[in-house]
């Protein structure tokens, strides 16, 4: 975020884990200022469905951007039924030429059950590897933890909310209170 317009803000960690024809979306309830936990029970992950067609989404960064992101996709959805990798890189280009969308600070991981995408304000639309997906404050710490979770046989529920356990007891930017989607295809 812009420190020079939002001093201090921190918070969020999501999560997206591909697994046995499965994707779950993790997101902890956290938003902090500094050092004050000002919210903790926050809801960064949501079931969006546009067009009678699924999609999971997670957001990190400005509530108010990620939610003006998410009425776009939805509407790129409905433009392009079926086609998230399409609507995504469409929300992509509009985000980095719109001269009002680009001050807009978040990122978005989004899923289809099938597809798995990163979405950020570079203009990037990237499909992760390892099948895991992570952006916020603690991102690298759930990510680092899932990926090590993949050796075992756990279901892809159960590897993100162990990976994001082990995210909220690093990252003081992340809690415990965790919202989680799964979507298959």
């Amino acid at each position: 975020m812009a420190e020079d317009r939002f001093p201090g803000w921190h918070g969020t960690t999501i999560l997206a884990v591909r697994r046995g024809g499965e994707v779950v979306v993790a997101g902890d309830g956290q938003v902090s200022l500094g050092q004050t936990v000002i919210k903790g029970t926050a809801r960064k992950v949501r079931r969006l469905n546009p067009g009678g067609r699924e999609v999971v989404a997670g957001f990190a960064g400005s509530t108010a951007d990620a939610f003006t992101l998410l009425e776009r996709l939805e509407k790129k959805l409905e433009a392009s039924p079926g086609q998230l990798a399409r609507a995504c890189v469409e929300l992509a280009k509009d985000w980095r030429m719109d001269k009002y969308l680009r001050n807009l600070e978040a990122m978005l991981i989004v899923t289809d059950g099938e597809t798995l995408l990163v979405i950020t304000g570079a203009g990037d639309v990237l499909e992760p590897e390892h099948d895991i997906a992570a952006i916020g404050s603690g991102g690298n710490f759930a990510l680092a933890a899932a990926r090590g979770l993949m050796a075992t046989d756990l279901p892809a529920e159960e590897i993100a909310r162990r990976a994001m356990a082990i995210a909220a007891d690093i990252c003081v930017y992340t809690n415990g209170n965790l919202t989680v989607e799964q979507i298959s295809k």
